[in-house]
């Protein structure tokens, strides 16, 4: 008997920390390939599945913030998750899973720019769609960016 998802679509929140391992800073390969395999068997079971990921491995915003420039730390950060979801893009290739990495900042030379409309066309394709840039707005968390990206790809859970 074949496994039946709980929920058709997913938004997984994956932490910048949890992404550098036990390592003290940068991205542990290996930390990437297991949460790509794990990605990987929810999507054989037929599960749609979109990433958000956080940058504290790379960069805290809060660093920056305490030194009285909030908005720059945030921007920095914002940019450390973009390198999280082309690692974390990379690992799900390498299992043969089709991703896209979806920016709420435009650098169209690296990935695609964020819109509802990408993102449920993507789905419809059957990729993985891993959203980096957090929210694009400095003063908001990828947690926050987790709920409303939740929101708008219709994610029947976090």
């Amino acid at each position: 008997m074949t496994a039946k998802p709980i929920y058709k679509r997913v938004l997984l929140k994956a932490s910048g920390e949890a992404l550098m391992g036990s390592q003290g800073f940068g991205i542990d390969v290996a930390v990437a390939d297991r949460i790509a395999s794990d990605i990987a068997e929810a999507r054989a079971l037929g599960v749609e599945v979109g990433v958000v990921v956080g940058g504290g491995n790379i960069f805290r915003g809060v660093a920056v913030a305490s030194k009285g420039d909030r908005v720059t730390g945030d921007h920095m950060g914002m940019l450390a998750t973009v390198i999280n979801a082309l690692a974390l893009a990379t690992s799900l290739r390498k299992l043969d899973i089709d991703t896209v990495v979806l920016s709420a900042i435009a650098m169209p030379e690296i990935c695609e720019s964020f819109s509802q409309r990408a993102t449920l066309h993507h789905f419809s394709l059957g990729r993985v769609v891993i959203f980096a840039g957090g929210t694009g707005n400095p003063f908001f968390t990828t947690d926050s960016a987790a709920a409303l990206r939740a929101a708008e790809m219709g994610a029947e859970a976090i």
